[in-house]
């Protein structure tokens, strides 16, 4: 019913606000798992109404959130495959197939989204990965720093992390393991009541998140562990056939548009940060400064060579695409 009532208001919302539209009007339908609700939700359907705006009605989107069209894992084969024409989910959800993209979520010491938006945008530029041959890439962007927080115990150094039980997936997993502790695998709309029953003992996750999905009301501890932060890279594409359908000059609206909407993307993300540490504070929530820096990029340290290992496997320069991106991030 929920579903259906989003669809509604959607569908009420495109009806109202497109304009006029002639024999030669390219319809894009944008899929996004995001609700219509959170900050990038709502950037993206900006995206679609300026695309309408600066294309003069010539190229108009239809923006669909919350996952109608397309779910967070399909969502970028549903793109490919014509389900949607515009897609918005994380790469993370199709683990291994972007090999080079993936550098850029490794735990490499993340300050803010502007940064690892930034940064995710150069990897691809450099190395314009085969991976995304199937698709036109609009642009990337990238969460602030990935930080642990924990609930009754407060982890001040190294060792205080051992035989936690951690709400983790993906590289945040990885992560959780290399530093000692235990990684749990769920979604996050199933931590908030795991990290209340005691089932975990917290997780790794962004700032934004003690707001977003109100964390902070059950955890009392945010160790900034800033040394060995990392990000989830967010993809934006189009499907190939709809871009070529496009004219040479609503393409270069377009692309001038993702430059844009990139670093709208990366500053939002850091706003929401803002927000969830502010909420985190407000909910009697505690801030530990990291004093072992060394110990912990120590111990994380493996993950960055493991990367390097798979990368060559499949052919790739590991080690370049990692030098790379450190050295991008510390160009920020």
């Amino acid at each position: 019913m929920k579903r259906l009532m989003t669809l509604c208001a959607v569908l009420a919302v495109m009806c109202f606000a497109a304009p006029a539209m002639s024999a030669d009007t390219v319809i894009l339908r944008y899929s996004n798992f995001f609700p219509p609700t959170h900050v990038q939700s709502k950037l993206a359907e900006e995206w679609a109404q300026e695309v309408n705006k600066r294309t003069g009605g010539e190229v108009q989107v239809e923006y669909y959130p919350g996952g109608i069209l397309t779910k967070a894992k399909q969502c970028y084969d549903g793109v490919v495959e014509g389900m949607s024409d515009v897609g918005m989910s994380a790469l993370a959800y199709s683990r291994g197939r972007f090999p080079v993209m993936a550098a850029v979520d490794l735990p490499l010491g993340y300050t803010s989204g502007v940064d690892a938006t930034a940064v995710a945008n150069a990897v691809y530029e450099k190395f314009r990965p085969k991976a995304f041959r199937d698709v036109e890439v609009m642009y990337f962007h990238a969460h602030g720093p990935g930080l642990l927080h924990t609930a009754q115990k407060p982890v001040e150094k190294l060792e205080d992390i051992k035989g936690l039980k951690l709400r983790a997936t993906g590289n945040s997993g990885k992560l959780v393991k290399a530093l000692g502790g235990t990684p749990v695998g769920m979604s996050m709309s199933d931590s908030y009541q795991a990290i209340q029953k005691g089932v975990v003992n917290g997780g790794m996750y962004p700032v934004e998140t003690n707001k977003g999905w109100k964390m902070a009301e059950v955890v009392d501890y945010m160790t900034e562990t800033f040394p060995v932060a990392y990000t989830t890279t967010f993809f934006v594409v189009m499907n190939k056939d709809k871009w070529n359908e496009l004219s040479d000059k609503n393409k270069q609206i377009i692309t001038e548009l993702n430059k844009e909407w990139a670093v709208r993307h990366g500053q939002a993300w850091d706003e929401s940060d803002k927000v969830g540490r502010a909420y985190f504070l407000e909910n009697g929530g505690k801030i530990i400064p990291l004093s072992d820096a060394d110990a912990w990029k120590a111990a994380a340290a493996p993950m960055l060579q493991e990367y390097v290992g798979m990368a060559n496997k499949k052919k790739l320069d590991g080690q370049a695409v990692l030098d790379f991106t450190v050295e991008t991030l510390k160009a920020q």
